[in-house]
């Protein structure tokens, strides 16, 4: 019986154009992490992070001396998984709320960065400040 062979496995030429292509991904990949908006409004938290905040003061004073997060991360899970709906409600309607608030923000703000986007130029300032101009229209009023 004869022995296993060697084989060896012929490997693709690198391609002229992949430092290009690579290029051009880690590129685009700028662009859409650049359209992220900052003034936009931050998302609610949802029901479980709302009972995690309660959680975590009341584990705390349970447990000073503990000081590991996955501890406590752990402990909170499985207090959420083994409560019945009834004590989720009330983080349930806090998140729905919150969520409410956050769409009205983010229906305002949207309606902001149009209103931004279809004006062309703001309007030129005057040099006079605003109670100038009030005042100057008073009087071309009474006259």
């Amino acid at each position: 019986m004869k022995g296993l062979r060697n084989v060896t496995v012929a490997q693709k030429k690198p391609d002229a154009q992949m430092p290009k292509k690579r290029k051009a991904e880690q590129e685009a990949t700028k662009k859409k992490a650049s359209k992220k908006d900052s003034g936009a409004p931050k998302r609610p938290l949802s029901a479980y992070l709302l009972f995690m905040e309660d959680f975590r003061k009341t584990y705390k004073e349970n447990f000073p001396d503990n000081k590991s997060v996955a501890v406590v991360a752990k402990a909170g899970g499985e207090k959420w998984k083994s409560m019945p709906v009834s004590e989720k409600a009330p983080y349930a309607e806090k998140a729905s709320k919150k969520k409410a608030e956050y769409e009205k923000a983010l229906a305002a703000h949207k309606q902001n960065m149009n209103s931004k986007v279809v004006g062309d130029a703001e309007p030129a300032q005057s040099s006079k400040s605003s109670s100038e101009v009030h005042n100057d229209g008073e009087e071309e009023a009474s006259s």
